[in-house]
């Protein structure tokens, strides 16, 4: 499980022309995925997909702007700085690649970007001492805020016939970016990582006792281990995705109380009765995870109970296996 480690570099030691850099390659990633959105939604989904192509030459306005600055103040070698390579960025996920598009899914997809490049900017701004260069990136800020509202609207006037869509978007999207992402990246860890010793121990002691202090040591621990990650990964400053208190604390509870769920029923003094119990707490955590990924996450229904089940299913065996060895 991670614990603390991290390459990246601190958007506060980034130099101006770093900073410019970022933004260079940001507008260009940012465009050609607009542009990818556009050409899988057009045959289908055309006003949709004409409202990402009008974004995405936006976004190569924006860069060429950002370049011209960047050859007046620092010539033509532009450093590579990539989001990635930052902390504080969340990368997007590329839903334009999936076998079936789901149109509000990209829209609130074009909303987190949008919310995450008008934070770089305003942020990029307040610490740039150069006029011109904190000029740009202040009317660059502005104009992803528009891009936003812009997003927004179309939701409610073109991808649905909810009215009140717009209104509630950002509700929707902080909920999922600070409370969704980070508890059910916990319940994952906490449900998945903890089965191999907690059965493993059952299989090797024959002691419920023994097993249920194995497992409660392993979920608080990783708990810890996770809530601490979340926290430290990102600021939110930038990502859009809240206070890291709240997303730790979040992270944190979900992967202990998903480790404790299945520890639990070794409470009974039989162990062959509390491993079945288990085995049935673990079917239905593995079903809620799966869930939460389709409810929220726009994730499809039946690949993702495979995957949640199937990778449970190798980590039971796992546990079994090495506790009766």
């Amino acid at each position: 499980m991670p614990l603390f480690a991290s390459t990246k570099r601190p958007f506060a030691s980034l130099s101006e022309a770093e900073v410019l850099a970022l933004a260079i390659g940001a507008e260009e990633e940012d465009g050609r995925i607009y542009r990818d959105i556009a050409h899988r939604l057009k045959a289908t989904f055309p006003a949709s997909a004409e409202v990402f192509e009008a974004m995405a030459e936006e976004e190569d306005g924006h860069r060429r702007a950002l370049l011209t600055l960047y050859r007046l103040k620092f010539g033509e070698h532009i450093p590579l700085v990539r989001r990635e390579d930052v902390a504080g960025f969340s990368r997007p996920e590329a839903l334009w690649l999936a076998p079936e598009l789901n149109p509000e899914a990209l829209w609130t997809l074009a909303e987190q970007m949008e919310v995450q490049a008008g934070n770089f900017y305003t942020l990029a701004a307040s610490r740039s001492q150069d006029v011109a260069v904190r000029k740009l990136l202040g009317d660059l800020a502005a104009a992803e805020r528009n891009h936003e509202a812009r997003a927004e609207k179309l939701q409610a006037t073109v991808l649905t016939d909810n009215a009140k869509h717009a209104e509630t978007a950002a509700a929707r999207q902080n909920l999922v970016l600070q409370v969704v992402q980070p508890g059910l990246a916990g319940l994952i860890d906490g449900s998945v990582s903890t089965l191999a010793p907690l059965f493993a121990a059952a299989m090797a002691t024959q002691s419920s006792h023994e097993t249920l202090l194995v497992g409660l040591a392993a979920s608080v621990g990783a708990g810890i281990s996770m809530g601490l990650t979340e926290g430290l990964s990102d600021d939110g400053k930038i990502s859009g995705r809240g206070s890291p208190w709240l997303r730790g604390g979040v992270c944190g509870l979900a992967t202990t109380l998903g480790g404790v769920g299945h520890a639990l029923p070794y409470l009974l003094a039989d162990v062959q009765t509390a491993t079945a119990l288990a085995l049935l707490v673990v079917v239905i955590e593995l079903a809620a995870i799966a869930y939460i990924r389709w409810h929220y996450m726009k994730s499809p229904l039946l690949p993702t109970l495979f995957q949640v089940v199937l990778g449970g299913a190798l980590v039971v065996l796992v546990g079994l296996v090495l506790g009766g060895s």
